[in-house]
Order: C-alpha cells, then structure tokens, then sequence
C-alpha cells in the first residue's frame, strides 16, 4: 500500500511538471489537496508521511470521525472542508476545519459569521461557482458571482481567499476547459475589483481526471484522490450530487 501512494504521488507529480512546462508555469506554485472521501486514516498517513498534509473531505460526520481518530498524530494534517455545507453542520465544520472551499449561500456566510465571532475565530474560505452548470453541482451561477463576493466580504470573519469549481463531468476536454477558464476569468475581475476583505489566491479547480487541463487554465489547488489513493468503488459524479 505504502509503495503504491509514493508511487503514484511520483506519476502525479510528473504529469504536473509536464503540464507546467506546456503553459509556463512553475511546478512550485501547484498546492495540492488530498481528496481522502472514503479513504481509511492509514492510507491518509502514509501520504502525509510523503509530504501531503492537507487534505479535503465532503461529509461532514466522515471528517469529523478522522479528525478524531488521527488527532493524537505527529503529522498535523490540514483539513478542509469541500462539501456543500447543510446550515445545521456550519457548527462542526467550524471546530475542525482551517479553509471551507464550498461558499454558495449567504445563509451560510451569515451563520458561520455568528459562529465564528462566537467562538472568536476567523476562517478562510473560497466561493464554489457551477461554471459547468450542471443541475447536479451546487455553486453560484457565474453571472451571480461578483455579486455574491461583494455582499460576502461584508462579513469579517470570513477571509475570502479565492474560487473553486467541479469541473464538467465530460471527456469533451474543450467544454472542461472552457469552464476552467472561466473561473479564471472570474478571478481576474474580482482582482481588479479590488474588494475590500477579498483575496483571489487560489483558484481550486482540477480532479483526477482532469487536473492537467485546469493547471494550464491556471489552477494552483489541485483535488486529488483517485490518483494518488487508486480507484473507489464508485465515480466521483456518485459522490457529489446528494453530499
């Protein structure tokens, strides 16, 4: 098992540093979030022992479990929350969680608002947009995003530090890559807004299947799972829709 993440962490950092090399970029800049839905604490180990600290669930009561069951560990693990959140579990995610990627509600802006000046806290966020506009995804429409982060940077406890997006579930790389580049775009105009509390540093957007189209989109937080910890029992457009 332990041979096997290290190796396909090595066959995933190559496929980086190829795409890096076709759009100019430097491999360095590519932060990586381990996907660990479904992944058993010991497999979590052995790739944190490898480098991967930060790591991504999408259910709630999952990720509180590993949290627990991996908290007496050496290695500090980071964990983020990418799931849409239910406004009845805000409280738990915010006890555990350093960044939640999945923002698309301001009824979830003002509760882990309350929630966060509560328990004296801050928290860093990225706003999740459906660029593929998929019924099956949540996230902002694209047209209502500028909007959106505007009416959010109002609330202090949430530092907002970039966008994320699920890309298409397609093998029509060009319509994958069409989305992608439109959170990028996004991104860009939310920089030239210039938005108080509002800090475009990450754009999280890339999976298994399509991560080298979303770096040379310009993608710098990569979601990884299946390619570093082999296939689930299901594919990712299973665990999604209903989370």
């Amino acid at each position: 098992m332990a041979n096997l993440i290290k190796q396909n962490i090595q066959h995933v950092y190559e496929r980086i540093s190829e795409s890096c090399e076709r759009s100019n970029r430097d491999p360095e800049d590519i932060e990586l979030l381990l996907v660990t839905k479904t992944v058993e604490p010991e497999r979590i180990r052995k790739a944190a022992e490898n480098g991967f600290t930060e790591v991504g669930e999408n259910r709630v009561q999952e990720a509180m479990r590993k949290v627990g069951q991996m908290s007496d560990e050496d290695l500090q693990l980071d964990w983020h929350f990418i799931g849409h959140l239910q406004s009845n579990k805000v409280n738990k995610v915010v006890r555990f969680a350093s960044m939640v990627q999945s923002i698309d509600r301001m009824k979830i802006v003002r509760k882990m608002n309350r929630r966060l000046k509560k328990v004296d806290k801050t928290m860093d966020v990225l706003i999740q947009v459906n660029v593929s506009g998929e019924k099956s995804k949540y996230g902002l429409d694209p047209d209502n995003t500028m909007e959106f982060v505007r009416e959010a940077a109002e609330y202090s406890r949430l530092n907002i530090r970039g966008l994320m997006t699920i890309g298409l579930f397609s093998t029509d790389w060009p319509k994958v890559r069409s989305g992608f580049r439109r959170l990028r775009g996004l991104r860009d105009q939310l920089m030239d807004e210039d938005i108080s509390n509002v800090a475009m540093d990450y754009l999280s957007m890339g999976m298994t299947n399509d991560f080298e189209i979303a770096i040379e989109e310009g993608a710098n937080m990569l979601r990884l799972g299946r390619a570093i910890f082999g296939e689930r029992g299901h594919p990712d457009s299973y665990y999604w829709p209903d989370i």
